[in-house]
């Protein structure tokens, strides 16, 4: 009879979304977006008129500010758990 489990020594399939080049680019996608929101804050300041809109550039800042951190947890937290991983198979 045979057996419906998979092998053991398979590696875990990761998702493309998932991969550290997608991180790499979504932290300089966003460190790209953070710098046009701050620009768009020292254009609002100098600017009479659009000094009522600043909050969209500072709603720019904050949140990619909070996507960089998140990511660049999730990256750190990848290539700590792969050298750990690692360290513990020599």
């Amino acid at each position: 009879m045979l057996s419906k489990k998979d092998p053991v020594f398979r590696k875990a399939v990761i998702p493309w979304y998932r991969s550290s080049k997608v991180y790499v680019f979504a932290i300089i996608f966003l460190l790209m977006v953070f710098l046009f929101g701050i620009t768009g804050i020292s254009v609002g300041r100098e600017i009479e008129a659009y000094s009522g809109y600043i909050w969209v550039p500072v709603l720019l800042v904050v949140t990619s500010t909070i996507m960089i951190i998140t990511t660049a947890y999730r990256l750190i937290k990848r290539y700590t758990t792969r050298s750990s991983e690692n360290s513990l198979l020599t």
